[in-house]
């Protein structure tokens, strides 16, 4: 009966930790925390209505993505607007992602066009905004899908898989960059990549999503606009 017991517990709290991150994630991406801002786990045990253990484990696999320090004195915080980590993950993912796109390009079938094109109507048919300030959940996952279907050519699951752990990071750098450089045109340089990549003009292809992940990642070094 112990057993049963402390069984249906562990499977509660492991459900209460789920719902605890998936809130802290969610809230983090649609910048409800600022860089920098602490992350207070009794604060939020108080708030949310659960126990001080289960928002620490909460917060230990929002930092195992990316989204959160854990400090030394044991308190947790959004990471800093201006934490290299951010330029290291642009780095990788300029090392990498044009490679795979070679890759695709060089592999891809013709379902793998098709996926290309679909993905990328879906995306300009998807309305960034949801209220002229958070991005739209259903836009930034027709975003990464995009992104995703480019490489997906390349038939390395390896590599993929890599491409999958960098976009969390990445994709909360790539809000905030993005609310910086309001005039960026990012849908034409989506646009370039899909003809460069169906034109199989992997040079072409390649340089373009480079300079596009280069100008994402230059709005978080313009202090200007912080």
């Amino acid at each position: 009966m112990t057993g049963t017991t402390d069984t249906s517990t562990s499977s509660g709290k492991q459900m209460l930790t789920e719902q605890v991150y998936t809130h802290l994630r969610d809230a983090i991406m649609r910048g409800e925390y600022a860089p920098g801002d602490a992350l207070k786990p009794q604060d939020l045990a108080k708030e949310l209505g659960v126990s001080l253990a289960v928002v620490r484990e909460a917060l230990v696999r929002v930092v195992g993505d990316g989204l959160a320090d854990r400090l030394h004195n044991r308190g947790f915080a959004v990471p800093a607007f201006s934490d290299r980590r951010w330029q290291d993950v642009a780095e990788a993912r300029r090392t990498i992602e044009p490679v795979l796109l070679r890759m695709s390009i060089e592999r891809g079938d013709v379902e793998w066009e098709s996926r290309v094109r679909a993905a990328h109507h879906r995306l300009t048919r998807t309305p960034a905004f949801d209220d002229g300030k958070f991005y739209s959940e259903a836009w930034s996952e027709a975003h990464r899908v995009f992104h995703r279907t480019l490489l997906e050519g390349c038939g390395n699951s390896v590599l993929l898989e890599t491409f999958d752990r960098m976009w969390i990071a990445s994709e909360l750098t790539r809000r905030w960059s993005g609310h910086r450089n309001p005039d960026r045109d990012g849908a034409e340089e989506h646009r370039s990549l899909e003809a460069a990549a169906l034109a199989r003009d992997a040079d072409a292809a390649a340089e373009t999503l480079t300079r596009h992940l280069t100008l994402t990642a230059a709005g978080l070094t313009d202090d200007q606009h912080a």
